[in-house]
């Protein structure tokens, strides 16, 4: 199929990929190199694809936060775009959709980043966040301001020319979208992927372009690429507009308020799933008793956090609480040792915990996803299971206190 005029070149007044970074206390969040090495690696690729020079860009707000411009180009950006405000030292959503919606539409900003593009550029292509509190809230607001779409919690992107027939989007007629960013999330069963497209309406009755091409980027997903401090970018000043109306909410005082669970400071994790469900107060006691014979901590996966059980026990329905979620809807850990009962593996999951050095399932489905990500697993029951390694663990410490 001729890709017509319309199709091929409605896309061309949009260019570059823009990250907005997050920061706390003037420190930038790891995620941020993530997005930028996820969007150096998409870019090349871009560029040397479509024989293009388009460029990620940092897109930074703040308050005496210039000297961190130079590191983001060290991990990937072609050019940051830096706005400086007293009022841009803590996050308000109100300000920064307002400041970040600015940036997106300034045509200046795009010409000192890149002049071959100055002319044509509108918007850019492509807008990253990240998928944390803050990231979710602000992508959602910015991309209702550009009046575009928003994929949230991806995983995986590609960039590539689709063929695709749609009733509303293109009147039933086969149409080629060039340059589209295919986005990549779980669905809710966590083994299944959903690909989500932000694409331009062509059915002449509803004629309508989407752009950018927008989505939050879950924590921990991508690899940052290593730091080069002789990256040579450009850096641009933006002036930031604001009025009355935009700071009618103020930060009067500020408090950083830390998880009341401590993952940090423990060796063992001890998390568990729906496989608890057979008896689910019998078996939260037995990881109890696992947890404290280990001196762990104890995790769960997501569908546990919406307390599916009634548990009497008020000490062990403590276990059960949003807070100790593991995996990209809660806590990302990397512990000594990782014990996973009766979690059946979901890639959500497997996102939090895959960094810990030292990972024991335990599940009775050896076709279970789980069994890929883990140096030991047993295939059992946990209420056969659980009761023989404590009952092992109380004696091998009983054994060290009388050699002690």
């Amino acid at each position: 199929m001729a890709p017509t005029p319309d199709s091929k070149m409605s896309n061309e007044k949009y260019r570059h990929l823009y990250v907005v970074i997050e920061h706390e206390e003037g420190n930038l969040l790891p995620v941020n190199f993530e997005m930028l090495g996820e969007a150096r690696r998409l870019m090349d690729g871009f560029n040397v694809r479509y024989s293009a020079e388009e460029k990620v860009v940092a897109v930074l707000l703040g308050s005496e936060m210039r000297s961190q411009c130079d590191k983001l180009i060290s991990y990937g950006a072609d050019a940051v775009i830096y706005a400086e405000n007293p009022e841009l030292k803590y996050h308000r959503n109100l300000v920064y959709t307002k400041v970040i919606s600015q940036i997106a539409n300034d045509k200046d900003c795009s010409n000192k980043i890149s002049a071959r593009y100055s002319e044509e550029f509108k918007r850019p292509r492509f807008m990253f966040f990240s998928a944390d509190d803050t990231g979710r809230h602000l992508s959602a607001t910015v991309l209702a301001e550009l009046e575009s779409g928003l994929a949230s919690d991806i995983n995986k992107l590609v960039i590539d020319d689709i063929e695709l027939k749609h009733e509303h989007k293109t009147k039933g007629q086969l149409e080629k979208y060039f340059k589209t960013l295919e986005m990549y999330r779980p669905d809710f069963s966590g083994f299944l992927w959903t690909t989500i497209l932000c694409l331009d309406n062509r059915h002449p009755n509803n004629r309508r372009e989407y752009h950018p091409q927008a989505c939050s980027i879950i924590p921990g997903v991508f690899q940052p690429i290593e730091s080069d401090n002789n990256r040579k970018g450009v850096i641009v000043d933006f002036k930031v507009t604001l009025n009355t109306d935009d700071l009618s909410i103020k930060i009067l005082n500020r408090k950083v308020v830390k998880s009341p669970i401590d993952y940090d400071s423990h060796k063992a994790i001890v998390s568990f799933g729906r496989g608890i469900n057979e008896s689910p107060e019998e078996n939260i006691a037995l990881i109890d008793s696992l947890k404290r014979e280990l001196g762990a901590e104890v995790g769960i996966s997501l569908p546990i956090s919406k307390k599916p059980y009634n548990i009497s026990n008020s000490k062990l329905s403590a276990y059960i609480t949003p807070e100790r979620v593991i995996g990209t809807s809660g806590r990302k850990v990397a512990p000594t040792l990782y014990i996973a009962v009766g979690i059946s593996g979901a890639m959500q999951h497997i996102a939090g915990m895959k960094e810990s050095e030292f990972v024991i399932a335990i599940n009775p489905d050896t076709d279970s996803p789980i069994r890929d990500e883990c140096d030991i697993f047993i295939k059992g029951r946990l209420e056969d299971v659980l009761p023989v390694l404590i009952e092992e663990l109380r004696q091998q410490k009983a054994m060290v206190e009388v050699r002690n």
